[in-house]
């Protein structure tokens, strides 16, 4: 009997060092992310980033995206549902992270569109279609023009802006900032400079709330 519940206890005592070991483990992994974007936040804000919202808004969520990516998708209507529930409260930036094999084409058609003033609705024109443009994790540049005509975008404009030198620019400095930031896949989230290390929507909008929850403190 003795023996018995020397097993047990042996068995217990494992399985809370266990927990233990997990949980001071994640800790560290946080407090590593968090200050890793603390030491880099240049890299987390750049003046060429597009942006959604109002400026001086106090709680601030930075995205690496890519356009080919189908959680990218997944998220960005549940950041706007966020932010129309707390109105000028939030302000989206977003970066770009193509890893897809094509998508900085794709980025390339979002940054000409931006020159024009029609960035968001290209965004959501292209996200909507992304299964038909993308197949396969497959961005096919010569696949998105179809999908945005209801867009009013002046298409001889894009063909000269597509090959802007400083959109190519503005890709290598977020994929470098991305690798800075020890981004490597997406969508990746920062919200006011405090990385979402726990991947999901719930983690998402529980640290968005700690962020507004603390802006009322102030």
């Amino acid at each position: 009997m003795n023996r018995k519940i020397l097993v047990i206890a042996s068995a217990l005592g494992l399985m809370v060092a266990f927990v233990a070991a997990v949980l001071i483990y994640n800790e560290k992994q946080e407090a590593a992310a968090r200050q890793l974007a603390e030491v880099n936040r240049a890299a987390l804000m750049r003046m060429h980033a597009p942006t959604l919202g109002k400026q001086d808004a106090p709680v601030v969520i930075v995205e690496f995206l890519d356009p080919a990516c189908e959680t990218c998708r997944a998220f960005y209507p549940l950041v706007k549902e966020m932010m129309a529930a707390n109105p000028d409260k939030i302000r989206l930036v977003l970066r770009y992270a193509p890893f897809h094999n094509g998508s900085d084409k794709v980025v390339a058609v979002l940054e000409a569109a931006r020159k024009q003033g029609k960035f968001w609705p290209t965004l959501e024109a292209l996200l909507a279609s992304q299964a038909e443009w993308a197949p396969h994790h497959t961005p096919q540049v010569a696949l998105v023009w179809k999908h945005l005509e209801g867009v009013g975008l002046n298409m001889e404009q894009m063909a000269f802006d597509l090959t802007a030198p400083e959109i190519e620019q503005v890709i290598a400095q977020d994929l470098a900032d991305a690798r800075v930031l020890n981004v490597t896949k997406t969508p990746g989230f920062f919200v006011n400079d405090k990385p979402l290390t726990t991947f999901g929507y719930e983690p998402l909008k529980k640290l968005v709330n700690d962020a507004l929850s603390e802006t009322l403190r102030r």
